[in-house]
């Protein structure tokens, strides 16, 4: 059985020593990591976040501002009880997840003791945006076909999209609109999933997360493109392991 709040999915561990909270890319959703819970084991609890306009959530307008999610977000964790925690980010799902870092170290809030960050350009070094949420419809459909993300029999189901595409856009306007705000770097450690063939995050952009932190930034490179997630699962999942566990180990 699946304990759900509106924000956040997990199937609760009995006795977890770390929880990794999951921001998923734009247009996923929490399901992107159902099968996480199995591969990473009882001592990491998977926490999926699940954005309005999707699945159970899909009757919800979707949301296009950043601060808004924000503000959900933090009280979604303050209603956890005291375990320590790490975020995952995919694409917009890393920018997420660096902002709501960024706004727990202003409130003097807990912090995470990891971010890793996955399919992303280092956010001060974005590039600039393609409109994406505001093509019409059909060109939408094909710039998430060069994505590779969704599979074909969802981008040609005309009755699904038309129910998704809100969703989408709302999504793409979120990263679209975002404005990078200097501050002072944090002070945890960022690990940096990038793809060999990614052709939206180059190599350099995912290495300059090292810009956000004081502390230790490491890189690893993947082959696959922007999904690489998905289609290196394993080789992922191993390698989340070890840095969760180098983090605990420290702790």
């Amino acid at each position: 059985m699946m304990d759900s709040t509106s924000w956040l999915i997990r199937k609760p561990q009995p006795s977890p020593q770390l929880r990794l909270i999951c921001f998923p890319y734009a247009g996923g959703s929490a399901q992107a990591f159902a099968s996480w819970q199995a591969a990473l084991g009882p001592s990491i609890e998977v926490c999926a976040v699940q954005l309005p306009g999707r699945e159970m959530r899909m009757a919800e307008a979707p949301i296009t501002s950043l601060d808004k999610i924000l503000v959900n977000l933090t009280r979604v964790l303050q209603s956890l009880d005291n375990v320590q925690f790490a975020f995952f980010g995919h694409s917009l799902g890393a920018l997420v997840a660096f902002e709501l870092t960024r706004l727990l170290r202003r409130h003097d809030m807990t912090m995470p003791c990891q971010l890793i960050v996955s399919g992303a350009s280092a956010p001060r070094h974005r590039s600039k945006s393609r409109e994406i949420h505001a093509l019409p419809d059909r060109d939408l459909i094909e710039a998430l076909r060069a994505y590779e993300g969704s599979p074909p029999e969802v981008l040609n189901n005309n009755e699904l999209m038309e129910l998704l595409l809100p969703m989408i856009r709302a999504d793409f306007e979120l990263g679209e609109r975002y404005v990078y705000q200097p501050s002072l770097p944090l002070s945890l450690p960022i690990t940096v999933f990038t793809g060999t063939s990614d052709n939206h995050v180059a190599l350099e952009s995912a290495r300059q997360w090292r810009e956000e932190t004081l502390g230790e930034c490491k890189v690893h490179v993947f082959e696959g493109s922007h999904f690489f997630i998905h289609t290196q699962r394993i080789a992922v999942l191993e390698q989340l392991t070890t840095a969760l566990l180098e983090i605990q180990a420290l702790a």
